[in-house]
């Protein structure tokens, strides 16, 4: 057993407050930038506690929908709830008018994002990282933050790697304090928009085993990425985006294993 496996067996063990997991809702997503469709109604129901995966070619919408989820990228039409909360949104009558931008920012506490290129701040420390988003938010003060900063990095495999900066860190380790940046407000959901992508491959194994984890512990993940080994063994449902469009959904035995749709059916076999 390597050091990275024995610090990532260690830290199932460590007890990290979580949000119980929550339910989303996409409900007739659209988005254009100028002429270029990007969202075409999409609708998409993902339950609490359960894994979705959304694959689909460049271009086909996955990271804008994601995007749009915790309304990074608000619709031009249609709608993201969680639990039944419009997210950066709010009925007034029988229209929708965005929220202000503090309700916005309290909403997005709820929903963790990992981003393919990290995003971390390159100068601060891991546990800085890892610590920022609750201190700058209120929701705990540095002493407590850093506590759970630290807590954080022991789940992902990097407890001896806390007070190292991004750029002495390999790509793969950085994802790893990206994900815990990601869980430090206990989010009851969070967003993977192709977390792997910019790794090297040998990186790859190391941050899907931490998202693996992650499922097990039931929390409410959406993850875009063209990774069909994960997507097969941990998804509860697969999603394929093509166009703006849901093309095709259901669990991996169908739709990777046996498309219903042709379009589905070719980029499965040209990924596999």
């Amino acid at each position: 057993m390597t050091a990275g496996e024995t610090q990532r067996d260690a830290a199932r063990h460590v007890d990290v407050d979580v949000l119980p997991a929550a339910g989303v809702e996409v409900h007739g997503a659209y988005k254009a930038f100028g002429a270029l469709t990007v969202l075409d109604g999409v609708d998409l129901t993902v339950a609490p506690g359960t894994v979705t995966v959304i694959l689909g070619p460049s271009g086909s919408g996955k990271s804008t929908l994601l995007r749009a989820i915790n309304h990074l990228e608000p619709l031009d039409r249609g709608y993201v709830s969680i639990d039944g909360d419009p997210i950066g949104v709010r009925r007034v009558g029988d229209r929708l008018k965005e929220r202000p931008e503090r309700e916005i920012l309290v909403q997005r506490r709820r929903i963790g994002f990992v981003f393919q290129d990290f995003n971390l701040f390159p100068h601060l420390t891991a546990v800085e990282n890892v610590a920022a988003a609750p201190v700058a938010t209120g929701a705990a003060t540095r002493t407590r933050a850093l506590g759970l900063a630290r807590d954080l990095l022991a789940r992902v495999g990097l407890a001896d790697k806390a007070d190292v900066h991004p750029r002495r860190l390999s790509g793969g380790q950085q994802q790893r304090v990206a994900i815990a940046r990601a869980l430090a407000l206990r989010p009851s959901v969070i967003l993977c928009d192709e977390p792997t992508s910019a790794l090297d491959p040998e990186l790859v194994d190391d941050v899907l085993e931490v998202i693996e984890d992650l499922a097990s512990t039931g929390t409410t993940l959406i993850v875009v990425t063209h990774e069909i080994g994960f997507a097969r063994e941990v998804a509860d449902q697969v999603v394929f985006l093509d166009g703006g469009v849901v093309v095709e959904q259901g669990p991996p035995s169908q739709v990777l294993d046996h498309p219903v749709h042709p379009r589905t059916r070719e980029f499965v076999g040209r990924v596999l």
